[in-house]
């Protein structure tokens, strides 16, 4: 059984004043006053951020709020959130509240491959030059692991298989599928291409291309499900009304199904919710978006990342899509902000945080359809427009 984690239910949380919001999270996350310093700082001073991006003039920061109620395979998840639009974090935290109430969410993560793809042109004899670069998979494989010593090494990772694809034009392009453990392996999956294309080039009798990762992780998905009882849905009302809420909710998740327009908008409803935990821990949110799109349009129509059925007296939401992140490298090795973000979450792998961040994306997508198929997504949602345009004044 894993460690239960901080408790994620909070109530009355957002009626705090930031003092002691935070001396809460200091007592449930065991934060040391510092860390909370770091929160107060926005997480980065301008000498991190000069090594992090070119020009640096400033830093440009976004509010840091915490998704409550959280109950991912089992362990209590307290989830930082970098955003600033008003309703998302509450809206989280409201439906992941009632998913608690249904066992919490279940994910999980497939390994962490990553592609890397090597374009070969002018390729006169496409069959013949496939051939012969299966012919060679093992040494080629030998070889794309020498490029990375220390992952194969001190981690078990490494190159796992070569695919050949053949385009249009006379090109071949090869895909060298690696296993990149808890970093999200851009560097890596590079730095194998560059190394092998020569080679791969001679092998086809071709000329070389394109030496790049592809953002569509497709062997890299993670899946999360979350079950809503009928009860939780009709609040304190009969149960007949959560029943008849959970019919409306997916009859709005068919609409997605059937029609690309729904479909966009449904898909950002459930980047809502991941973006923000993504820029939290320091990790590409735009790798992450272009993924998840081209997954979704990966049969040649636009389709839904989630979907929701009635299943006896339950809402049931089910999640899938590529989720490429990393719990060590890149921005976390000069930002304490992304740093301390991972430890209120307690991800240690790379595919710990993938199983988090999946399922805060089917919570935000539960509240946006509840809210769609309930009273209209403007009440709420508005309300805390006024509630922080009044703040401001």
């Amino acid at each position: 059984m894993p460690d239960s984690g901080p408790n994620s239910r909070i109530p009355g949380f957002y009626r705090l004043p930031i003092a002691e919001r935070q001396a809460e999270l200091l007592r449930r996350a065991g934060l040391s006053p510092d860390q909370i310093g770091v929160l107060q700082s926005g997480g980065l001073d301008p000498g991190g951020a000069d090594q992090t991006v070119e020009n640096v003039v400033g830093i440009y920061a976004l509010p840091l709020g915490l998704g409550l109620n959280f109950l991912i395979n089992g362990v209590d998840r307290l989830i930082p959130m970098a955003v600033e639009e008003p309703s998302v974090i509450a809206a989280a935290s409201n439906a992941a509240r009632l998913v608690r109430e249904g066992g919490g969410f279940s994910a999980q993560a497939d390994e962490s491959i990553m592609t890397a793809q090597v374009e070969l042109r002018e390729v006169a004899d496409q069959a013949k030059s496939s051939a012969a670069i299966a012919a060679a998979r093992v040494e080629l494989l030998a070889k794309a692991d020498s490029a990375l010593p220390q992952l194969l090494r001190d981690h078990g990772g490494g190159c796992r298989e070569i695919e050949v694809r053949r385009l249009p034009n006379q090109r071949l392009v090869v895909h060298l599928h690696i296993d990149c453990r808890d970093a999200m392996g851009a560097n890596m999956v590079n730095t194998v291409a560059e190394a092998l294309a020569d080679q791969l080039a001679t092998l086809a009798s071709g000329k070389v291309g394109l030496r790049i990762l592809t953002n569509l992780a497709d062997r890299r998905l993670v899946r999360a499900t979350g079950r809503v009882p009928h009860k939780a849905l009709a609040g304190n009302g009969p149960v007949a009304a959560g029943a008849e809420l959970a019919q409306a909710i997916e009859a709005a998740s068919r609409f997605a199904e059937d029609d690309i327009y729904r479909a966009a908008t449904h898909n950002k409803g459930i980047m809502n919710g991941i973006d923000p935990v993504v820029i939290a821990t320091g990790n590409d949110w735009r790798g992450i978006e272009a993924g998840a799109h081209a997954f979704a349009a990966r049969d040649g129509r636009y389709k839904p990342l989630t979907i929701w059925r009635v299943e006896g007296d339950h809402l049931v939401g089910r999640l899938e899509m590529p989720m490429a992140l990393g719990t060590v490298g890149g921005t976390l090795q000069v930002h304490p902000g992304a740093r301390l973000a991972l430890r209120i979450l307690g991800a240690r792998t790379a595919r710990e945080l993938a199983e988090i961040i999946g399922s805060v994306g089917l919570a935000q997508n539960l509240a946006a359809l509840k809210a769609l198929a309930g009273e209209g997504i403007q009440r709420g949602h508005m309300t805390l427009h006024r509630r922080a345009t009044e703040q401001r004044s």
